[in-house]
């Protein structure tokens, strides 16, 4: 668990839109230095597109995203509605406010381009390699072409590292901390296994000693075995490196092993947020229960009696007069509701 209340990422009201389609809507959380904050939901809910545009694999529709105070990433979607509303309706004041907006999207975009180049606190590596990505399918990310020492050290080289045995030596040492050894460094990725494949992916992205990991279900791919293995792995490092971990996964029992805070993800919102004993303990919106329900455990007993809740959003709301909002129920445990809904959520929390 993070040891202090240093927010390393911050992301507020990040929207990633693909020709309409809201992959991503208007999703805000906080990251400390030194946690892990774990990221769930079904295929398709917005996790790994959230991941991609946090590291600016995507250029963000709205929103911004804040790395150690910097910001990182920023959209101008939310101030060019805004000032075409503003011109629609042309109000009193609308003119200093369009004034106002234009100013801020000016200064958003020039924020979005300067990220690229600002450099960190050694001057040589850029600020936003800091953040490295784990994917999830451990093949399709590595090159077939390449070595592994060829894959690992591809950021060093980029970076502008030329020393040969400088770059070999770290290879070899971050080879042997993710559980290979440096005969590996001269294979092709075909010839690995499943789990030896995520180590190289792991060892390419600590290489560059970064201080926050997006582990993007890095364990779903692979053998149950080989996930206990690899989860440990990542929490190990994350003790010996420092590192703070945005964990995205959808088998809610392993994030429960490995989050301190869990964020619950349904068709690009975020629903729910708290800590993984509170989550758990005190589940409040629909869709977090009924995908806790749908956690199998190895008891008969259970099982045979073990009730599935089906989530319909239609028959669970009724947002045509209140409109939901994501809502601090109790300190640090956040939920998205209408205002009727929080306040029987309150009342449920009462009499738990």
């Amino acid at each position: 668990m993070a040891d202090n209340d240093e927010v390393l990422l911050r992301v507020e009201h990040l929207c990633q839109y693909f020709k309409g389609n809201k992959a991503v809507d208007d999703v805000s959380f906080e990251i400390k230095k030194g946690e892990v904050f774990g990221i769930v939901g079904e295929s398709g809910c917005g996790k790994t597109t959230t991941g991609r545009s946090i590291i600016r694999l995507y250029d963000i529709t709205s929103g911004n995203v804040y790395f150690k105070g910097v910001r990182i990433a920023a959209g101008t979607r939310s101030y060019k509605e805004n000032i075409k509303n503003a011109k629609a309706t042309m109000g009193e004041g609308a003119k200093a406010y369009i004034e106002d907006q234009k100013a801020l999207m000016a200064e958003a975009k020039r924020d979005h381009r300067k990220a690229k180049k600002l450099k960190a606190e050694d001057g040589k590596q850029k600020f936003i390699t800091k953040i490295q990505m784990i994917f999830q399918d451990p093949i399709a990310s590595l090159d077939p072409r390449m070595t592994v020492e060829q894959i690992i050290a591809e950021g060093l080289v980029i970076k502008g590292e030329k020393d040969k045995k400088l770059i070999e030596q770290k290879v070899y040492d971050v080879l042997e901390r993710v559980g290979l050894v440096r005969e590996h460094a001269g294979r092709y990725p075909h010839e690995f296994s499943g789990g030896q494949r995520q180590r190289i992916g792991v060892a390419r992205a600590i290489i560059m000693d970064p201080e926050l990991i997006i582990a993007d279900e890095p364990v779903s791919a692979l053998d149950v075995s080989i996930q206990a293995q690899v989860i440990n792995l990542l929490d190990d490092l994350r003790h010996q490196m420092g590192l703070t971990i945005m964990f995205i996964a959808h088998d809610l029992s392993v994030v429960k092993y490995f989050s301190d805070r869990i964020g619950v993800m349904y068709y690009g919102k975020m629903v729910e947020l708290a800590t993984s004993d509170e989550l758990f303990a005190h589940p409040l919106h629909p869709y977090t229960k009924s995908l806790l329900s749908a956690i199998p455990l190895p008891d008969p007993e259970y099982e045979k009696n073990r009730k599935r809740i089906v989530y319909d959003p239609l028959k669970a709301h009724d947002y045509s007069v209140e409109k939901p909002e994501f809502v601090e129920i109790t300190p640090g445990h956040f939920v998205m509701g209408s205002p009727s809904e929080i306040a029987s959520y309150k009342q449920e929390l009462e009499n738990s």
